[in-house]
This record gives C-alpha cells, structure tokens and sequence, in this order.
C-alpha cells in the first residue's frame, strides 16, 4: 500500500507541471479569443462608421458581396465582394494587403482602385482601426461566392495603370495626426470626418480630374457642398442659410442620431449614411463629429442675406391658387405634408421654410426626390411612416418646375426658380433602367 501510495505520490509529482501547464494554456487560449472577439466587436463598429455595407451591399444582396452599381463620369462600375470568401472576395487577403487597398486604393494583385473608393480618406485611418476592420471583415463577416462584375467602363478609359498617377499627384499617405491646441473631441471629430466617415466623399466639390479640391479644413472648399450622382450633398460648413449656421449642436447630434431634426430630412444617399452608419454611433462619436462640423467656418452658399422667416407673400399665393401654377399643385400634392406656413411638421415631415436644401444653389437633390422620392429612414428598426413618395408618373416636367420654384421663392426662400430643362434632364438621368 505504501508502495502504490509513493507511486502515485511520484506519478503526481511528475503530472502536475503538466496539468498546471494545460490549465495556463487554456486561460491563455480564452484570454487570446475574448481579445479577438473584442477585436472583431471593434471592427464592426468601425466599419459601420465607415459606412461599409452602404456601398459593398447590394439591394436584397448579401452582406457585403458587392454588385452595387455606381455611376462616375467615366461609366458605371460595380462594387466588389469583401466577403472573406478566399476565390471571388478578400478572403487570400494579409491584413498588409487589406491595409494598401484601404488606404492606398491598390488591390492584392496589383491592379489600382477606382477612387470612388474612398481611400484617399481613409488613408487617415490609424494602424489599430485598421487592424480591428482586418479582423471584422476576416472573422466577423460570412464568406459569399459572388464573383465581382467589370466595369461599363470603355476603353481606354478602363484602364487602371494611370491611376498610379492620380495616387501620385492626389493621395495623401499618413494616419491622421491631432491638431494642436484642439482638444479631445474636436481631434476625434476631425478624425472620423476625414477619415472613416469620408464626409468629403460626397460633401465636397471635385475638380477636372474627379479629385476632392481640399481634403480637411485647410481647403476653403472642404465640405463646402457637391453634386453627386443626381443629388446636391449638402453644405456642412457654418453658411448661414445652406449649411449648418443656424443648427445648433443639439440640432446635429439629433439629425445624425435620427436623420431629421427642425430643419431638415435626410433623403436620397443620405439615408443610407443614417441608416448603415451614424445612427449606430456612439454618443461620444457623435458629440465629436458634431463639435468639428461646427467649427468650421462659413464657406460657399448662396451670397444672400441671412434667412429670416416671412409666410405672408406666400400665404396670399395659396390663398388664390388659380393666379399661380406652382401654388396649384403645391396646394394639390405637398401642402397636407409640408404645411401652408412651410414648416412641415419637423422632425417627421421635412420644413420647406428655411430648409438649407431648399435656399442651395443647385436644385438637383430638390428635383430629385421630388421625381423619385426616398428611402425610408430606418431608426432602430422601425422604419419612418412618412418617406417622400415619388411624382414622377403623376406630375409633368413643367409641373415640378413650377412647384419647385413655387418652394423655393416662399416664406421669403428667395432661392432661384428651376426650368422645366432641368427637371427633364434628371428625369433622363435617373428614370433609365427603372
């Protein structure tokens, strides 16, 4: 009995090392894959900061997978699949590979990446966001095989070698780097605006070769407003009357969190943008994002005097619409929505009086979804009751030019009227294929 006892005695002697070893080991291993796990959380978030699945997602398509059709002055492309499927997506990627196509616009095989990839934005992104979007899109997205589409692009327009020329004159290589004297918040705003949020993408004008003319508030025409694929993106600079001037930081943090607060509806790609992306934000981001936006100064608009609210001249208009065409068929189809004062019934049905879409320049978001109307803004699941329905089977080319211009001229507007040409022109633009 001694004998066996010292022989077990020796036996755990010799085991216990080992067991101990196998339990470290463990600990470890569980510690290893709660960090990644955290890794791949982190990269989810950041993806949907950057608004990812509002491009590689196509409509009633698979996460991620591509086929979205998007339309440059050159022709049309189709988005790519950036499942982590190893033949037709991203799935043979290095996390060095997904870091030079994200930020420098060059896929694993070499070939160049048209810039309505946003890389000259997210070039800014910092190693550890990158590192965690590697992550996400390795282990936190399903493999889809769907091979990616060529472009419409004739040649030899097509061709991708020369834009390793417009990389070298246009991309700015190198992670964001804090401002000094900025603090905390207006740094971290700076950061997701320029860089994952690539507000610039669709807010800022572009010059003769499809590049963004500044690319951070160095550049007067930074965030300044642009046309874009039949909409106007917004000015988000402080203009007074087209841009964000008279928001208050509540009225911003409340339009990104909502997409509609007292003076304006998100509509057209910016739906999307609420619904995929700055929804999902955190408090925090949020209050960051709209700390920088409204530090900016006022660039661009309009040239007018500072809005001021005046119903009267309209009020007589609608009053008698049978002197006025416009007022005609806004009393028919927009004023049970919009209201005979104009404010609408914010933040559920858009204000026309005042509305910074309404005062800009350019009329194509206007004509747009008045032809069109919009998606519905998604919040938290439920989907908005009221979208924008479309007219453009129920009013002629002529009608919309007259209740747009009708819109744009009450409550003391004084924006400029819209030509039947116009409407006509983004009716052709936008109503092919449907």
């Amino acid at each position: 009995m001694k004998k066996m006892l010292k022989g077990l005695g020796a036996a755990l002697c010799v085991a216990l090392p080992f067991i101990a070893q196998a339990h470290a080991d463990a600990a470890t291993a569980s510690a290893t894959g709660a960090a990644d796990q955290t890794l791949v959380q982190r990269g989810a978030y950041l993806a949907q900061l950057g608004d990812c699945a509002a491009c590689h997602t196509a409509p009633k398509g698979k996460p991620f997978a591509g086929g979205l059709p998007m339309n440059t002055p050159m022709g049309r492309i189709y988005v790519t699949n950036i499942t982590p499927d190893a033949r037709t997506g991203i799935g043979g990627y290095t996390q060095a590979d997904f870091a030079r196509a994200l930020r420098e616009g060059v896929a694993r095989d070499g070939h160049n990446l048209y810039p309505a990839m946003p890389y000259p934005s997210y070039a800014k992104v910092d190693d550890d966001d990158v590192k965690a979007l590697y992550a996400f899109f390795m282990h936190g997205v399903a493999p889809v095989q769907q091979a990616n589409r060529e472009s419409d692009i004739k040649w030899p327009l097509n061709m991708r070698w020369p834009l390793m020329f417009w990389n070298m004159a246009f991309l700015e290589k190198g992670a964001y780097r804090d401002k000094p004297g900025k603090d905390v918040a207006w740094n971290r705003g700076a950061y997701l605006v320029q860089g994952l949020g690539h507000c610039g993408s669709c807010h800022t004008p572009r010059g003769v070769a499809f590049q963004e003319s500044a690319l951070d508030e160095s550049g007067s025409a930074f965030l300044s407003g642009a046309l874009l694929d039949g909409w106007f993106a917004s000015n988000l600079t402080g203009e007074h009357n087209t841009g964000l001037g008279r928001w208050s930081d509540e009225d911003l943090r409340t339009f990104l969190k909502t997409g509609a607060n007292r003076h304006a509806s998100a509509f057209g790609a910016m739906t999307s943008v609420i619904n995929n992306s700055t929804q999902a934000m955190s408090d925090q981001d949020v209050a960051a994002v709209s700390t920088y936006l409204k530090s900016l100064p006022p660039v661009g608009g309009t040239g007018a005097a500072a809005y001021t609210y005046d119903p009267q001249a309209t009020k007589v208009s609608l009053d008698r619409p049978a002197n006025d065409a416009g007022a005609r068929v806004y009393t028919a189809y927009c004023m049970h929505c919009h209201g005979v004062d104009g404010h609408g019934f914010a933040p559920m049905l858009a204000p026309l009086a005042g509305n910074p879409n309404v005062l800009a320049k350019d009329a194509s978001s206007l004509i747009n979804v008045t032809l069109n109307g919009t998606g519905d803004l998604v919040i938290d699941g439920v989907p908005s009751p009221f979208p924008m329905p479309g007219f453009a089977a129920v009013l002629d080319d002529q009608q919309i030019a007259d209740v747009l211009s009708f819109v744009r001229a009450g409550w003391n507007n004084g924006a400029p009227a819209v030509g039947a040409a116009e409407v006509a022109k983004l009716r052709q633009s936008t109503q092919a294929g449907r």
